[in-house]
């Protein structure tokens, strides 16, 4: 019979690690009997970085400097058609009544202007180190998606576009982990 078990445990750095083997232990029952058993395991997981920092989001500094119609994001007020549904996005603009009639999962896309995105940026930290601003930009993007913004992220080599949900909010959190 196959499990499913989440385990926790704190990891020191951020970053991207590799588990070979597990020690599975038990004392059952009150301590009586132990058993314990080593399991191959070969996975890997990724520990973003800790969000610390100043919850506030850099609106005024980070916003886009431009204007444009912003159809790719699933947000705003005017309708602008529909596009394949990709997952972990927000079930809010899934067309359901395109499910209903038997049609794939499918986006309601609308326009909205850009001067609402935000660009989350490495160098809008100046004055910390790496870890810190690491840590600021981790808890931005937290605070970003809890009030619903789109936001964009830009790390040395790194430009992720502006966009908003599940799929945006782990690919820019994944950046932040394996940042060099």
């Amino acid at each position: 019979k196959a499990a499913r078990v989440l385990i926790r445990f704190p990891a020191r750095f951020r970053g991207q690690y590799k588990v070979k083997q597990l020690c599975l232990t038990s004392a059952f029952p009150f301590g009586f009997l132990r058993a314990a058993r080593r399991v191959d395991c070969n996975q890997h997981y990724l520990v973003y970085p800790k969000p610390q920092g100043d919850p506030r989001l850099p609106t005024d500094r980070a916003r886009a400097s431009h204007t444009r119609p912003q159809a790719e994001l699933g947000e705003g007020d005017d309708f602008a058609g529909v596009r394949t549904y990709v997952p972990g996005e927000s079930q809010r603009h899934i067309d359901w009544k395109a499910v209903a009639r038997g049609q794939p999962l499918m986006t309601k896309q609308y326009t909205t202007e850009a001067t609402s995105m935000l660009y989350l940026d490495f160098t809008s930290t100046p004055g910390m180190d790496t870890e810190a601003r690491l840590a600021q930009l981790a808890l931005w993007i937290i605070e970003a998606e809890r009030a619903r913004r789109s936001y964009g992220l830009r790390l040395p080599g790194t430009d992720i576009a502006p966009s908003l949900g599940q799929v945006q909010f782990h690919r820019c959190l994944r950046a932040l982990a394996l940042f060099k």
